[in-house]
């Protein structure tokens, strides 16, 4: 491996500095905060009875592990998320093609996508409660709501927005409507579908919690209402807290199994391996192709430019 020169030593140097200070700076505001929260805590300047304090929340945290009550409610508000998510994406991407594939659906069926998704889906739990119940599948609905409009919307947005150039080339070469999806639409749409996944799994989350707020009996949604209820606010904010770690860690997850699952179509060019599976015969700049059961063609080779 040849080494790096003087000029590059220096830029990858000012550029592991600015890594670091920006890890120090997000780290040294985490930290003031806590100890202005725990300062302002003890000295009364604001009421530790409904702010509380870090050490409470620790405290709070601790008891709630010794009795593995914990571990429990957020195992089930994570099944929850993965359920609704992996319903979401299924739902989102199939009706996203769906809508591609027939323009006339598509015109129908967009005003009535665009006024769902501008709904508040938190109206939605308690219509959900009295059509299916007061059960994990409420929750799990709740939860599809609150990221399916979306999902459907900005998907169907990017597979219009595909280079026609492209389709217009599948189509000369003789190629269908699933040629169009497999070769060209699917494989340019996958930063996009990466992108829309990495948003639902948060929304999922935040209808899992909506929905856990009315009809369970389980999940950080139902302690986070029983607390506010006893007017335990330690553990409101300690849950308040898991909510923004479990996040963290649920979608910094996602991405690296997403990154691995679709970094192959991200570094592979399928279009001209669609290509390459034609037969050409080159002659003077001029290729010809012959589509299955259909007359031959000549067409200027765009290989030969």
């Amino acid at each position: 491996m040849p080494e790096h020169s003087p000029a590059q030593k220096q830029y990858l140097l000012r550029v592991k500095r600015e890594k670091n200070l920006i890890r120090v700076s997000r780290t040294l505001l985490f930290l003031g905060f806590l100890i202005l929260w725990e300062i302002s805590a003890r000295l009364g300047w604001i009421d530790s009875f409904i702010f509380s304090s870090p050490s409470e929340i620790w405290l709070t945290f601790l008891r709630m592990l010794k009795d593995q009550s914990l571990f429990t409610h957020i195992g089930i508000t994570l099944a929850e998320t993965l359920v609704s998510f992996v319903f979401t994406v299924l739902l989102g991407i199939g009706t996203a093609v769906l809508l591609w594939a027939c323009p006339r659906l598509s015109r129908v069926l967009e005003p009535y996508l665009v006024v769902l998704n501008s709904l508040p889906k938190s109206a939605l739990a308690p219509l959900l409660i009295v059509w299916l119940g007061a059960n994990i599948r409420t929750i799990i609905v709740a939860g599809i709501s609150v990221a399916i409009f979306g999902s459907i919307i900005n998907l169907y947005t990017g597979f219009r927005e595909v280079d026609p150039e492209k389709l217009k080339l599948i189509q000369t070469l003789g190629g269908s409507k699933k040629d169009e999806l497999t070769k060209i639409v699917l494989p340019s749409s996958v930063p996009l579908i990466l992108s829309v996944m990495k948003v639902n799994i948060g929304l999922c989350l935040v209808g899992v919690i909506i929905g856990e707020f009315i009809g369970a009996r389980q999940g950080l949604g139902y302690l986070i209402i029983y607390g506010s209820q006893t007017f335990q606010q330690v553990c409101i904010l300690k849950l308040f807290r898991i909510l923004f770690y479990t996040f963290h860690l649920s979608s910094c997850y996602f991405q690296l199994q997403l990154c691995s699952l679709f970094f192959p179509l991200l570094i592979t060019n399928r279009f001209p391996i669609f290509l390459q599976k034609r037969k050409y015969f080159f002659k003077n700049r001029v290729f010809f192709f012959y589509p299955s059961r259909q007359s031959n063609a000549i067409l200027s080779s765009p290989l030969s430019r």
